[in-house]
């Protein structure tokens, strides 16, 4: 059951982001109820298989690399559908939903296997770090994302060729503003998952090296940005660069610590 929905998920994911490059194939609008319907048979069907999972095993799906990976995919389409819904615009789907796909179809690789669960108190600590983190990462790639997309599109302008990109990407304002408001959002959701993960620490003195140094290169890239934005008062074209090269260097950084220590850590 929970391979299936997963399947499916990952499927209705992928499907989401076609329908939404189809302005690239050629010179038409997205189908927007699409896109936004594909995203959210995808939510559905993750939803459902990360249940069933935790039914089977009688654990949360925050443990574990499998179902640490598959949450981490569900929380960042949830994240996507979200904005896509609000903005009324479904560009950031070619980007963000394979991001999405992507570590649901590693869970899927490398196995459903749940970690320890901590009892009591204790758990719900824990897996709040973790819930809060993962919000935090998703908002941060969601950033990356229109970071990404403004640079393109700012690009496609100043060359002044108008092709499918432009016809495509939402104006560059709107691209900064979701770049500016996500940004804001994953240095609060880090902010908060890295002091429970502190005071967690500290409580029942358990450390793990590799979650601390992945956590720390996230909350400062991150932070980066936000104080950036915020304090720096950087323009659109430097924050867009920044959290597109800072999010590529967390994800570089993960699978370096994966590399270096495979069996460690809870979430990692």
């Amino acid at each position: 059951m929970t391979a299936i929905a997963q399947f499916i998920a990952i499927s209705a994911y992928i499907g989401a982001a076609a329908l939404a490059a189809m302005p690239f194939a050629r010179p038409i609008e997205a189908p927007r109820r699409g896109v936004i319907a594909a995203l959210t048979l995808g939510v559905v069907a993750h939803i459902i298989a990360l249940a069933a999972f935790a039914r089977s095993v009688g654990a949360v799906p925050l443990t574990g690399l499998g179902p640490s990976l598959s949450f981490a995919g569900l929380v960042l389409a949830v994240t996507l559908l979200i904005v896509e819904t609000i903005a009324r615009e479904v560009s950031l789907t070619v980007v963000a939903a394979p991001l999405a796909a992507l570590p649901t179809t590693f869970a899927n690789i490398v196995g459903m296997v749940p970690g320890s669960e901590p009892p009591g108190a204790r758990g719900v600590w824990l897996f709040a770090h973790i819930a809060l983190s993962f919000a935090g990462i998703a908002a941060f790639a969601t950033a990356a994302a229109a970071g990404t997309m403004y640079l393109l599109q700012r690009r496609e302008l100043r060359s002044r060729r108008f092709g499918a990109i432009f016809r495509f990407f939402p104006p560059l304002a709107t691209l900064d503003r979701v770049n500016h408001i996500a940004a804001i959002t994953g240095w609060i959701g880090l902010t908060l998952g890295i002091v429970l993960a502190a005071s967690y620490s500290i409580t029942y003195r358990e450390m793990n090296l590799l979650q601390i140094m992945w956590g720390s290169g996230a909350w400062l890239a991150v932070t980066g940005v936000a104080l950036g934005r915020v304090v720096g008062g950087w323009q659109a074209r430097r924050a867009a660069i920044f959290s597109s090269v800072g999010f590529a260097a967390v994800l570089l950084l993960y699978v370096a610590l994966r590399a270096a220590g495979p069996g460690a850590g809870k979430f990692l």
